[in-house]
């Protein structure tokens, strides 16, 4: 009944025809393991697991539910070998306690056949080597064991058991106590001396590992912090067994961490060294993080050091270049690390030899898969200095004695947009006067006085210095004439680059004065109108007969077309505005009753005071619509939801405009902190700011929230989205790949969306294979573009030049293709620039409006009365 294993080819071939399966997409396959179990679908069901163990190391549950299956179905002695063999599987993905216990029972079940006893007492010891050191767990191994032998008890077999005993009495672990009790108990005879001092000292060494233990049973999954913390312990105590055991239940639920793969790698490649042991951590280092270049370059070197065979080694290595790294240099570094060792597989005494060949064709065969693979993915080679070029030539030179190809490479290099640095060409020279000759040397130091463009004068000073020590008259004339004339020039270019610098910087410095300048005018004409405005006000209130009774109209923003009047003192320009367009001018109020109307809203609408004393228990909320007819009642049910709300102070202008920003108070400070998840909460179809109510006046340090601008490997970015596209949409694509911890769509402050999204995953993994599979996917008729997250640093630029508008459309950068790679993981995002001008910031930390420079002219034109009304009027 067990059937023997399919071959990976015919996987796909037969997989579940709804799904469909990206072989490196983790997720696809654990979906499909769960759909075909569901359907009971056993020989596809088979596959899908065979194929999944042959890329990833399996999950503890997954090895369980599918040893289960197998067992179920198992009948006879030919399907119970195979069976064992899954076991012996399972057992080397992780060091799982269940797992070898299952080993343990399912073995007891054939103890009627030949060598059976002696087969289940095999694999307790396995089972007892691995994980009958772990604290929490151990003891159920322990005590199965005993229940066997008890099992199977003859008298000759007591000191068996009396033997589990002792062994088990001298680890610690949880409940020993117990275990010393159950002992007395079952002995006829006194435990001996020897026994229980054996005991005491394991039960010491548990004390000390129980405040680990703690933490690790009420930590949140996946416990690193708490896992690291016991691993210091551990390798202070010095185990080895210990150790080994403690960093294998810290991978079992970490599996996924490369830094505490390589910490363990580091651990078995230096103490341990023991090649089975080593290989196999290596092994399961590079399935689980197989992004992580430096997994694959510390694997080759295990294999290297324990002597493999040079097949597997290079098959591992074709499994790196397609293990879907993250960066250009990634590849340049796996290429560097195998060529290494072709390079030590060499012996450079012959003339000739197979493995020379190999190496020279791997070197080609690496300047080709750069050049051609990973420049079309990435944009780059990942190698602008051409350090595997210049390996090679170095070989041919020290080790082939072949300069004339090591002259082939560098000219090469130089030729990839290398000629201007000086340290290259001295890289060459020192080479040619290693192993080539002085003529040679002279050519070399000739062309670099010529082409290099960063330090000329380190060039021709080692150029002087070889015609100096070897060079004849002739040679030392024309190095010094190539070598005058070149600085000649650097410094005349130098010159001209100093005198338009210094031009520039005093363009930018009479730009800034006239800056300067334009504020400070306009800030004195506002003070001036200030100032007039305010003694008008006083004039007008004295008079309390002007008002008339129309305290309840208030004037609209801008006085509407076809039914304002001209202002006292404007007859004369609408005369002119009739002789030119042919109007008749509407009739209009005496200017009186306007001023009776903005006075009666002005004193309607009393100045809104915040208490800075109150700054803990008030949050900042802005962004919201300026058509928002009663802020209190729309805000106050949002709000509430947090707790008790005091007060909702909404911003009015002197019109009774509602100004679009507010305070809301509230009893507790807890209820405000938990107010500030209403950020981006969208209110009439725009998206409400809510922010800390801090002055920065007071605060300078205060920072106002920032989404990070640094590489986040689990975050990606999407590019290219239909506007239609919602959240939920998105979100059904994208937790295809992987758990999807957040999702946010990018808007403008009007809530409009801009095409743009971030999804956050649960870790690395998630998101590389999401790169993977969703780059270049077409939604909505949309081709999206999708990569790692990471945002440059947000610099501000200079202000604009003061006759720049304020209002003036900034062009977004442009930028160059991402490419058509594969994985795409390579080319991160960039957050759009921002304006030109950011502009002041409120207390609050949004952002102020500026006005456009001021056309007012030096000297402020005189106004009337009338032109004063009618100015306050108009705002």
């Amino acid at each position: 009944m067990f059937i023997q294993d399919i071959s990976p080819g015919s996987f796909l071939s037969c997989s579940f025809p709804v799904l469909s399966i990206n072989a490196f997409d983790y997720n696809c396959h654990v979906d499909l393991i769960k759909l075909l179990r569901q359907e009971g679908e056993l020989i596809k069901l088979r596959r899908a697991r065979q194929k999944m163990s042959e890329l990833f190391p399996l999950t503890e549950e997954i090895w369980l539910d599918w040893l289960k299956d197998e067992i179920k179905i198992a009948s006879d002695g030919s399907d119970r070998e195979k069976v064992y063999e899954l076991f012996e599987r399972a057992v080397k993905d992780y060091i799982c306690p269940e797992i070898w216990l299952e080993y343990a029972q399912y073995s007891i079940g054939g103890i009627g056949q030949e060598g059976g006893i002696e087969k289940v007492r095999s694999i307790f010891e396995r089972a007892l080597t691995a994980v009958g050191l772990h604290v929490t767990k151990g003891a159920a191994m322990w005590e199965a064991y005993r229940e066997f032998e008890n099992a199977v008890l003859k008298t000759a077999q007591l000191e068996r058991v009396h033997a589990l005993f002792r062994r088990q009495l001298g680890v610690p672990l949880l409940d020993m106590e117990a275990t010393y009790a159950e002992y007395e108990e079952w002995s006829d005879d006194p435990i001996p001396e020897a026994v229980t001092q054996s005991y005491k000292k394991a039960l010491q060494q548990m004390e000390k590992c129980k405040p680990y233990e703690e933490a690790l049973l009420v930590a949140e999954t996946p416990k690193l912090a708490e896992y690291q913390a016991y691993i210091d312990f551990e390798l202070k105590a010095g185990d080895p067994a210990r150790i080994q055991l403690i960093f294998e239940r810290a991978l079992a639920e970490n599996c996924l961490v490369p830094d505490l793969w390589a910490r363990y790698n580091q651990y078995l490649d230096r103490q341990l060294k023991m090649k089975d042991l080593v290989l196999s951590a290596h092994d399961r280092a590079v399935r689980n993080c197989p992004w992580t270049v430096g997994l694959w370059n510390r694997y080759l070197l295990a294999m290297e050091r324990h002597g493999v065979d040079h097949q597997i080694v290079s098959d591992n290595f074709e499994k790196a270049l397609n293990a879907g790294f993250i960066q250009a240099t990634d590849y340049v570094e796996i290429w560097q690390a195998y060529l290494d060792y072709l390079r030590r597989r060499v012996d450079f005494k012959q003339d000739s030899s197979k493995e020379l060949e190999e190496l020279r064709a791997a070197f080609a065969r690496a300047l080709e898969y750069l050049k051609q693979e990973v420049e079309e993915r990435f944009s780059e080679s990942g190698d602008p200095s051409c350090t595997i070029m210049q390996n090679w030539a170095r070989v041919e030179a020290r080790l082939c004695n072949n300069m004339q190809k090591a002259r082939e490479l560098w000219d090469s290099i130089m030729t990839k947009g290398n000629a201007k640095y000086a340290n290259m060409w001295l890289e060459y020279y020192n080479l040619e006067r290693a192993h080539g000759d002085t003529q040679h040397c002279r050519k070399a130091l000739h062309r670099a006085v010529q082409w290099t463009s960063d330090y000329p004068e380190h060039v021709c000073e080692v150029l002087l210095t070889l015609e100096r020590i070897e060079g004849t008259l002739e040679d030392w004339d024309s190095a010094v004439q190539k070598t005058e004339n070149r600085l000649a020039r650097v410094n005349e270019q130098r010159v001209k680059a100093a005198e338009k610098e210094a031009a520039l910087a005093q363009q930018e410095e009479k730009k800034s004065e006239q800056r300067k300048r334009a504020r400070a005018e306009k800030r004195a004409f506002k003070k001036m109108r200030k100032a007039k405005a305010g003694d008008k006000r006083e004039a007008d209130d004295d008079d309390d007969d002007a008002w008339g009774g129309e305290e309840e109209e208030q004037p609209s923003k801008r006085p509407r077309a076809g039914s304002s009047l001209p202002l006292a003192g404007e007859e004369e320009s609408m005369t002119v505005e009739l002789g030119l367009f042919g109007r008749s001018a509407p009739t209009e109020d005496p200017p009186s009753k306007q001023k009776e109307r903005a006075a009666a809203v002005k004193k309607e609408m009393p100045k809104v005071v915040h208490d800075s004393n109150k700054d803990s228990v008030t949050v900042f909320v802005s962004n919201l619509p300026y058509s928002l007819a009663e802020p209190d009642v729309k805000l106050r049910p949002l709000f509430e939801a947090c707790g008790e709300v005091t007060e909702i102070r909404p911003i009015f202008n002197n019109r009774g405009d509602f100004r679009g920003y507010c305070y809301v108070e509230f009893k507790e400070e807890k209820a405000a902190l938990q107010a500030l998840s209403l950020d981006r909460k969208t209110v009439d179809g725009r998206p409400m700011f809510v922010s800390p109510c801090v002055d920065k006046n007071k605060n300078p340090d205060f920072k106002v929230f920032r989404y990070s601008t640094a590489l986040e490997k689990h975050k990606l970015f999407i590019s290219g989205l239909p506007f239609s596209c919602t959240k939920e949409e998105l979100e059904e694509i994208c937790k295809v790949h992987g758990s999807v911890k957040d999702l946010r769509l990018v808007t403008n402050r009007a809530g409009k969306p801009k095409g743009l999204a971030y999804v956050e995953y649960e870790n690395e993994a998630q998101a590389s294979q999401a790169v993977l599979k969703m780059d270049g996917m077409t939604i909505k008729e949309n081709v999206i573009k999708v990569a790692i997250s990471n945002p440059p640093q947000r610099k501000l630029p200079d202000r604009p030049e003061a006759g720049r508008a304020a209002g003036a459309l900034v062009p977004r950068q442009v930028y160059g293709a991402r490419g058509k790679g594969r994985t795409q993981l390579s080319l991160l995002p960039r957050a759009l620039q921002r304006p030109a001008n950011p502009g002041p910031k409120t207390e609050n930390g949004t952002l102020q409006t500026l006005p456009g420079p001021s056309s007012t002219p030096t000297e402020a034109p005189k106004m009337s009365n009338a032109d004063f009304a009618k100015m306050l009027l108009k705002k």
